[in-house]
């Protein structure tokens, strides 16, 4: 469960309530525009505490976004669009998750369809080490984004399944996107052990908390180095089967201004399909990590 941190640790006008699910916190009481280093360095202690933060209310331009996510760590350029072009001119570190078409072109990536539960761009070798999600539009209905507690999920797990994680390594898969779409410059590929992607320990300890998580990554190609595919399926299978139970999860319905800061390193997150016909714009910034998931 989401640790629980007092208001007082968080200063005279921070104020923190849990989320009352299985993760994150919402953090109310600031603008983000205006952080003094005392504000900064609280908001900080409550990442790592809570794993997911929900700031309500902000009024957010790009460079506001990424002035408040560079005070975390530099920054990652976004990925390419599923059609090869960048998003916004001039400002490399946004990504655009979005379904509007402007002059017969998509604006963003993801479309309005599901995004399946990952942890974002683990198939690298050096995954950042956390996401900001900004909401310009929303849709009335629809898109909201679930979190998932990995350290929960690692501590639920069995006893016996916990014994056969450890040590393991996992292949995480580079070829589709949380929405099922073929990333730019990839062929497509349905053998995990074949498929491009990073390998990272199965689970992993913390490097600020220092407690011990399951990393996942996505199902979709996922391979468990070393063991046959039939036991490598059947084993992901069990752990996924744990990972994701809704005791771990919360759900953001989100409104316009809501900016969401998670901790790549031991959460997953997905969210709902909408409808098509409506609007969701979002601002994505990323964290580099400062050091690889280790075990």
């Amino acid at each position: 469960m989401a640790m629980p941190v007092s208001a007082p640790s968080l200063g005279e006008r921070l104020r923190v309530t849990p989320t009352g699910g299985g993760i994150g916190a919402e953090i109310a009481g600031i603008d983000l525009r205006t952080l003094d280093e005392g504000d900064f360095a609280a908001i900080r202690r409550a990442f790592v505490a809570q794993s997911v933060l929900l700031f309500r209310g902000q009024r957010l331009g790009d460079d506001d976004l990424i002035a408040f996510s560079r005070r975390f760590g530099p920054l990652d350029w976004a990925p390419v669009q599923e059609n090869g072009r960048r998003f916004v001119e001039g400002k490399p570190e946004i990504y655009i998750v979005s379904n509007v078409i402007e002059n017969g072109v998509a604006i963003g990536s993801l479309g309005a369809g599901e995004a399946v539960w990952h942890t974002d761009m683990s198939y690298l070798e050096d995954p950042p080490m956390a996401s900001m999600l900004y909401a310009i539009e929303v849709p009335a209905k629809g898109g909201n984004t679930g979190f998932c507690n990995m350290y929960s999920a690692y501590e639920a797990l069995p006893a016996e399944l916990k014994r056969r994680a450890e040590g393991l390594r996992i292949k995480h898969d580079g070829t589709y996107n949380s929405g099922g779409y073929l990333r730019a410059g990839v062929a497509a590929s349905d053998d995990p052990r074949t498929s491009p992607g990073a390998v990272h320990p199965l689970v992993c300890t913390h490097p600020e908390s220092g407690r011990r998580c399951l990393y996942l990554g996505r199902r979709r190609n996922a391979y468990l180095v070393g063991l046959e595919l039939a036991e490598s399926e059947a084993l992901l299978d069990a752990l996924w089967s744990c990972a994701t139970r809704d005791e771990f999860t919360w759900y953001n319905s989100w409104r316009p201004g809501d900016l969401v800061l998670w901790d790549n390193r031991c959460t997953m997150h997905r969210r709902d399909p909408f409808d098509p016909a409506s609007r969701r714009i979002m601002h994505r910034t990323q964290i580099k990590g400062a050091e690889r998931p280790a075990a």
